[in-house]
């Protein structure tokens, strides 16, 4: 069974600013950049840790720009302008830039900088932002899935489906753990047997290229059950049908496969598992993960019964000479939603010496 655990779980990260005095009772104004919702919260560094005094959430499609809900958040809440602003965003940042995957927005550090008047912003991925949040791990924090090895040391992948598909590394130096982003979700998915091969067909004229994060997401997952409902045959009951035109459709298998109300959301379910470990186990064998493997974003913590299950880890160990390696690698669970935020924040007030 998945168990929880507490600090005895530890990833030194490299945070070289987190002993300076200067970094001490700094403000941060954080933010969590996602497709669908964007989370802000306002930080104070006290003794090399980030307090949270204030957070709000905010639809990110309802606003023109991230520049906007800054502006919303101080205004609603009467804050005097921060020390400090970090961003972490769903998307590529090259230079303090960024154009958002999955929103019509673009970043950029120095524009946000004239903007506020804050001289300090720093905006990296959000996936590098909760690698981040791994500085603060209390208990409840995490969840493990497999223990793996005792003691481990090494690289250690992320690996977090929601609205896209995010995917980051740590590297470990010797001393530390060094956070870095990829967009290894934007690679392109790959199947393994004949129903695999329909499945690909039928997404590749749907989109051209068929990423990992058309099929490992929300959206994936209704890709997944579409295509056994439209191309396979599956039967959709009434009420299921209805549930679809009302609610998130992805939310709406997850809670019936959990439930267990209908076969064909089981299923999907099944096949998605399967797709979350088979990735998982590219992820880990391109970064030589030893240190583990992290499943984060806001798909996995719903669906941990399934994960829990015996097709993921088994799934998981599927290699044709790395298996050895792959049983010994641990598997967490990031129960926290505000990790990526919390990561942010720890970026914003310690990634610097000074």
């Amino acid at each position: 069974m998945i168990k929880e655990i507490t600090t005895e779980i530890n990833f030194p990260l490299y945070l070289p600013g987190i002993e300076n005095p200067k970094n001490d009772k700094v403000s941060i104004l954080a933010a969590d950049i996602g497709g669908t919702k964007t989370n802000v919260g306002w930080f104070v560094s006290e003794n090399g840790k980030m307090i949270m005094k204030h957070e709000a959430t905010y639809s990110s499609k309802s606003h023109q720009s991230f520049s906007h809900i800054i502006q919303k958040y101080i205004r609603e809440n009467d804050f005097e302008k921060p020390n400090r602003i970090s961003i972490g965003v769903a998307g590529p940042v090259i230079q303090g830039k960024c154009i958002t995957t999955n929103l019509p927005w673009s970043l950029d550090a120095n524009q946000i900088k004239k903007e506020t008047l804050v001289d300090k912003v720093s905006i990296i991925n959000d996936l590098e932002s909760t690698a981040y949040g791994l500085a603060e791990i209390n208990e409840g924090y995490l969840a493990t899935i497999h223990e793996g090895c005792p003691n481990p040391v090494g690289n250690v992948a992320i690996l977090a489906p929601g609205t896209g598909l995010g995917e980051a590394g740590l590297f470990w130096d010797g001393k530390y753990l060094r956070p870095f982003a990829t967009e290894g979700g934007h690679s392109e998915f790959s199947p393994r047997n004949n129903v695999e091969v329909e499945f690909y067909q039928y997404l590749k004229q749907i989109y051209g290229i068929v990423s990992w994060e058309t099929v490992i997401s929300g959206p994936g997952l209704f890709n997944i059950y579409r295509f056994l409902r439209d191309i396979k045959g599956h039967e959709e009951p009434a009420w299921l049908t209805q549930q679809f035109e009302n609610e998130d459709p992805s939310a709406v298998i997850c809670q019936t496969a959990l439930r267990d109300l209908n076969m064909t959301c089981v299923l999907a379910m099944e096949m998605f598992v399967e797709f979350i470990a088979r990735e998982s186990t590219s992820l880990a064998l391109k970064l030589k993960a030893t240190g583990g493997l992290l499943l984060g974003g806001g798909i996995p913590p719903k669906i941990f019964s399934f994960l829990n299950k015996s097709q993921f880890y088994e799934n998981f160990i599927v290699s044709d000479k790395m298996e050895h390696l792959l049983k010994n690698i641990p598997i967490h669970l990031i129960l926290n939603s505000k990790t990526a935020l919390l990561g942010a924040a720890y970026y914003g007030a310690f990634s610097e010496e000074s």
